[in-house]
């Protein structure tokens, strides 16, 4: 078993992305495929377009964001999640103003 309480965690920088910060809560290194990471989004935060091997979920815990990609675009509130395949891209842009905080779930395959 892997325990992470609240305020722990590895501080990290996700590339590609403004306005974020996150604590890494479990490592591929712990779990041998799962990464699973503590998004903080500022007003006006996100993602530029890009794409990973890796199949990820993003579930809102706090405010709301767009995820976009090619021909899609899902606008997520609190409770709601999107799963993102390997390769597919996607933006994220938080929405109202207000900050957003996402569990980020990330699997290597």
């Amino acid at each position: 078993m892997i325990c992470v309480k609240e305020t722990k965690g590895e501080q990290y920088e996700a590339a590609k992305h403004f306005g974020v910060y996150g604590l890494q809560k479990i490592t591929e290194a712990q779990s041998k495929r799962t990464t699973v990471c503590y998004s903080y989004f500022q007003p006006d935060g996100g993602a530029e377009l890009g794409s990973s091997p890796k199949e990820r979920i993003y579930y809102v815990v706090k405010g709301s964001i767009t995820v976009s990609g090619g021909s899609e675009r899902h606008v997520l509130d609190e409770g709601d999640l999107v799963y993102i395949a390997p390769q597919e891209e996607r933006d994220v842009l938080v929405n109202g103003g207000n900050p957003a905080e996402v569990l980020v779930l990330i699997v290597t395959p």
